[in-house]
């Protein structure tokens, strides 16, 4: 409010400030002299109803107390001459204006006027009090009226008084209306001696004895008797009202509780002559008020317990931010005590990056808004900040705020967005996996064809010194193409591999040598392999590629000059690893790391480093899928590949491989056999024409004889036709409805004695499974050469005409009666299983297979079987569990565990047949006792 002297004006105040004085005699309230604005402030503070009259006009400004007893008047009558505004009594104004404006005074008691306050005539009775008002120069201008209403004082008198009369008439009349009441009723002389109670006192207490003078005290209880009894003594005293609570017996006994009040009745003299009391049972008021303090303190108790024991944080602030209370969730969860924190500033305590959004969630706050949802991060005493989600809302003076904590629901949800970039990171190099599959598997196809009709070549061109350079760059660019081809089977975990446990520290040592002259003098190369390595199963001849890929990345990213270190040793990826890369297993590994001084990696380019065909060389400098291949080789592995990399501070690519607890394997031999033919015969099946042609020309000049046909029915057909075969050399993947292992299997039934060899760029996990091949299968991967077709022929047969005289000279290790060996072989995997059972009729041994172990026990129970032969992981139960149960119901049962693993628990004659397993190795096994 502008005007000072109207403050605490009650709101009669504000309706003056509002009021346009300009179009009264008055004028604006800025030109009110000083005179005018003190007389208004005197009477806007005044309880009682006041009035000033303003010059001649008699110009209305008055207060709260006023404004009642103007009733409908007001507020019209504001600012307004007096005579228009109370035209019934304009003459009567008329003159106190006169009187006033000459300085005079007038004083009425109970004044007797009628009035139209509520649109109708009625009757009141006032005291006013009219006396002048001056201005700074001691002139009258205005006359103050005091006005108070004493209608209902002077209906009350004549009431009174007439009762009074009626009652000195006729005290008889007074008692029988005492008694025709419902309320206890008592009167009592002058002098406080109380003379007589109704018949409803009587009732209710029970008493048969009168109850005059001192004896209602009885009627009191003990403890509010004293108490009583000198409240009426004070009242008698003073001859005002008496007004007590205390508890009166009733007739059963209870004590109530009673407003007891008696009021004086007084004479023409005022004096009082007598007194009336009423006793009024509260008890039920009481007992009700009792209730809802009870109820006001529980649920004050429960909100404090809220406040002690809420999870949540709360506190109260003031508007500006300056805390005022915490509870003791807030020093729980955030470190800081009471003592800390109250009276200092909540800005203190938030975040810098949150506290403009903060500032401006307080402002709405004071501004009369709730707050449902903010979050900022607030300081940790201890260090570090708790994400926080406030609710609030204000009152006049205070922010009451609750604030959970959802740090963790944050981590998590950063978590999940990370796991699931990476499920979309995994779920797109699969999908370039199968794009790049079989694009090689095309790609080997058609560098078969140009491979074999090459070779072919040679013979035709010997002696001519100019072509046969040119067929031998040809053959080059054939070789860098099967490369290729190699590095897009190993990306999309296509590729067959041949898998031996090493220790990997004494094979990396031996590549120093043809590193050293692959990168140059001007790279530097440290080897860093520590002691008591661990072993790992893993293919050789893709360590020894995956690593020189690295290698030769580095001395790119170093422009040919720099350090190359490269590190083995062994190394635990823990469950939190393992969580943020969903790929990974948690378990121990073998690590080989290469690091180098060079240029570094951004952000941009390490998020692409394994995709295929992306590279940052020059055109023409790299085919982009070095790095894709050692990914897709360290998963198809069972490994992990991990890059570190910042610009201007090098690179270090860590390929985890796993760990093996299995015998390191012996070195394999160097192939050094002469490449030579045969008369046997072959059955070629190809889809794909170019190579079918090649490969039977290549066979035939081998000296074999060769049949062909363009898929697997086709193949079956001939087979059928009971032409003798030796050798059934096929492509895995072929079109049609049967598919190649089906056929070989098929051959083998028909022609036991058949040798099978396959031929493949790309298995698509027909007989390739982990990335190893099957146990018992021979694969020649595309594309090949003529000396590695003719020794892996030969090789192949050599193993079938070895395992014919195997099978004819050792007798079966124990015979039935029909004098077959018979094996239960229980083995999950449908390829793998009807492979190996086919190897093992082959061998002459009568075969019941079972996917899982029910169906294992269910076979045990119809039939007697001589050897189990079981993979250890089975879906239903362990091969472990499953032997210990055939065992027990045939306790003359061998056990052959064919795994890739050892078994956790040894069980007494049971043997262990490593995957993969030649079928020289299967043999044996089957032969000891």
């Amino acid at each position: 409010m502008s005007y000072p002297f109207l403050q605490g004006g009650g709101q009669l105040a504000h309706i003056i400030a509002a009021h346009d004085w300009s179009k009264t005699p008055l004028g604006p309230i800025d030109g009110w002299p000083q005179s005018l604005k003190s007389t208004i402030a005197l009477i806007l503070r005044s309880p009682v109803p006041m009035v000033t009259l303003w010059g001649t006009e008699g110009v209305m400004i008055y207060n709260d107390g006023y404004s009642v007893f103007a009733a409908n008047r007001h507020p019209a009558s504001l600012g307004a001459n007096v005579r228009e505004a109370w035209p019934e009594v304009a003459a009567f104004n008329d003159h106190v204006i006169s009187v006033g404006l000459a300085g005079g005074t007038l004083a009425y008691q109970d004044q007797e006027l009628t009035l139209y306050r509520s649109g109708k005539a009625e009757q009141v009775w006032m005291n006013l009090d009219y006396s002048p008002i001056v201005d700074e120069d001691g002139t009258p201008v205005g006359v103050m009226v005091i006005v108070v209403e004493t209608t209902a004082k002077v209906a009350a008198e004549r009431r009174l008084r007439e009762e009074s009369e009626q009652a000195r008439a006729s005290e008889n009349t007074f008692r029988t209306l005492a008694q025709s009441m419902p309320t206890q009723v008592w009167t009592s002389s002058a002098e406080g001696v109380v003379d007589w109670f109704n018949d409803q006192v009587y009732r209710y207490t029970g008493s048969e004895s009168p109850l005059d003078r001192e004896r209602w005290l009885q009627l009191v209880h003990a403890e509010d008797r004293d108490g009583a009894s000198a409240e009426w003594r004070a009242a008698i005293a003073a001859g005002k009202i008496f007004e007590a609570e205390f508890r009166i017996r009733r007739a059963d006994g209870a004590w109530r509780w009673h407003l007891v009040r008696a009021l004086p009745i007084e004479g023409e003299q005022g004096a009082v002559q007598r007194w009336v009391g009423t006793n009024t049972d509260i008890q039920d008021q009481k007992s009700t008020a009792a209730m809802l303090q009870r109820q006001v303190a529980e649920r004050t108790a429960e909100r404090d317990r809220m406040w002690q024991y809420s999870t949540d944080v709360m506190l109260v602030a003031e508007l500006e931010g300056w805390i005022t209370a915490i509870n003791p969730a807030f020093t729980r969860l955030l470190g800081w005590e009471p003592a800390e924190v109250v009276g200092t500033s909540i800005y203190t305590l938030i975040h810098p990056d949150d506290l403009e959004a903060s500032a401006a969630e307080m402002a709405s706050l004071a501004g009369g808004a709730t707050t449902f949802r903010f979050e900022n991060r607030t300081r940790r005493k201890g260090g570090g900040y708790a994400i926080l989600s406030w609710t609030a809302a204000p009152d006049e003076r205070y922010v009451h705020a609750v604030g959970r904590d959802i740090t963790a629901e944050r981590e998590a949800a950063e978590e999940v967005r990370r796991t699931a970039l990476a499920l979309q990171q995994a779920q797109k190099m699969e999908a370039i996996g199968k794009l790049t599959g079989g694009v090689a598997h095309d790609f080997n196809n058609l560098l078969q064809v140009i491979s074999g009709n090459l070779q072919l070549l040679a013979g035709d061109v010997a002696g001519n010194a100019r072509a046969e350079r040119r067929l031998d760059s040809a053959l080059a660019g054939v070789g860098k193409g099967a490369r290729l081809a190699s590095y897009l089977l190993a990306f999309g975990r296509r590729q067959a591999l041949d898998p031996r446990v090493v220790k990997i520290g004494r094979f990396i040592a031996g590549m120093e040598d043809m590193l050293r002259r692959s990168l140059g003098e001007e790279v530097e190369v440290e080897m860093v392999i520590s002691g008591g390595l661990w072993h790992t199963l893993v293919d050789t001849v893709q360590v020894e590629n995956a690593v020189l890929n690295l290698c030769i990345n580095a001395r790119d990213a170093m422009d040919g000059a720099g350090k190359l270190t490269i590190e083995v040793g062994n190394a635990h990826l823990d469950d939190d690893y393992a969580a943020g890369h969903p790929e990974v297993r948690a378990g121990q590994y073998v690590l080989i790391a290469v690091s180098d001084t060079g240029s570094g990696m951004t952000p941009e380019v390490l998020e692409q480093a394994f995709d295929p065909f992306f590279s940052t060389k020059p055109e023409g400098k790299g085919s982009g899928l070095g790095l894709s291949m050692v990914y897709g080789f360290a998963r198809q592995s069972g490994g992990h590949v991990k890059i570190y990399s910042e610009v201007g501070c090098g690179t270090v690519v860590k390929l985890y491989l796993p760990r093996s607890m299995e015998a390191e394997d012996a070195p394999q031999p160097q192939e050094t056999r002469a490449v030579v033919g045969g008369v046997e015969t072959i059955l070629v099946a190809e889809d794909d024409e170019g190579v079918r042609a090649t490969v039977v020309e290549m066979l035939s000049e081998l000296g074999y004889r060769v049949l062909k046909a363009g898929d697997a029915a086709s193949a079956l057909n001939i087979i059928d036709s009971g032409l003798h075969i030796d050798l059934l050399f096929t492509d895995v993947v072929m079109p049609g409805p049967l598919r190649s292992p089906d056929l070989a299997r098929k051959a083998r039934e028909r022609q036991p004695g058949m040798a099978v060899l396959f031929t493949s760029g790309y298995t698509e996990n027909a007989i390739v499974h982990g990335g190893r091949l099957d146990a018992g299968v021979d694969l020649l991967g595309k594309p090949y050469t003529r000396e590695a077709l003719a020794r892996k022929v030969r090789h192949v047969l050599a193993n079938r005409q070895h395992g014919l005289q195997l099978q004819a000279a050792a007798p079966p290790a124990q015979l039935r009666d029909d004098g077959q060996t018979r094996i239960l072989l229980v083995e999950d995997e449908p390829e793998l299983r009807d492979t190996t059972a086919e190897l093992l009729q082959l061998l002459g041994y009568t075969v019941l297979q079972a996917g899982d172990a029910a169906a294992a026990l269910a076979l045990l129970n119809e039939h007697a079987v001589d050897i189990l032969l079981t993979d250890l992981s089975l879906p239903d139960l362990s091969g472990e569990a499953l032997a210990a149960q055939a065992r027990a119901a045939q306790p003359a049962l061998r056990v052959i565990y064919a795994s890739g693993r050892h078994p956790d628990a040894p069980l007494e004659r049971a043997q262990l047949l490593l995957k993969p397993y030649s079928i020289d190795q299967l043999t044996h096994a089957l032969q000891q006792e």
